[in-house]
């Protein structure tokens, strides 16, 4: 633990990937500020310094994990004519899983506060599913546009397809529930033809 008075370096950092441990392996019942400050090895106000409470804290780690992955699906645009289609789609698809992703969002959704604030950020143009739905189909497109997907492949709604079922799986998953990636790699392979 951090001396009194000593600056924590990378203090959101540190606390959300504690937040996302605790959630993966105890659920979303276990988060409180008092056991993210521990798991963090950090002193017990840390995060009530940082923000203004646990709501605030949950929307801020949801919506930092939504950018994360919104970068990825924005970079997919520079591997057009790389790689595999189906290889770079499922990668994207798969991001949304990495970090606990269907714990966090089990926790997002029992904390209605935390909840209406990541709605109201992406209302207001934050990073979401919609921002990640429109990344893939440039990539698709793209793709397409090289010959590397036939043109009877829709990217609009290929991109649907995938970032749909990712919210299906985020929301109807629990910590220990069976892995969703599978069942994600099956669907990029079919909709993009392996």
């Amino acid at each position: 633990m951090a001396p009194r008075g000593v600056a924590t370096p990378d203090v959101r950092e540190r606390l959300f990937a504690a937040a996302e441990r605790i959630v993966e392996r105890d659920g979303p019942g276990a988060l409180t500020s008092r056991s993210v400050t521990a798991e963090a090895g950090c002193a017990k106000g840390l995060l009530h310094a940082h923000f203004a409470g646990l709501d605030e804290f949950v929307a801020e780690l949801c919506l930092d994990r939504f950018a994360r992955t919104t970068d990825k699906a924005r970079a997919m645009a520079g591997l057009a004519g790389q790689g595999t289609v189906a290889g770079n789609l499922d990668a994207v698809a798969r991001s949304l899983f990495d970090g606990g992703g269907p714990a966090l969002s089990g926790l997002v959704m029992t904390r209605p506060a935390a909840a209406s604030r990541v709605r109201e950020a992406m209302k207001d143009g934050g990073p979401g599913f919609a921002a990640i739905q429109e990344a893939i189909a440039g990539y698709l497109d793209a793709e397409r546009d090289l010959g590397r997907l036939p043109d009877s492949v829709d990217p609009h709604t290929v991109a649907l397809a995938v970032v749909g079922t990712a919210h299906h799986l985020l929301m109807t998953g629990w910590p220990g529930a069976p892995d969703p990636r599978p069942a994600m790699n099956r669907l990029v392979a079919a909709l993009v033809g392996g």
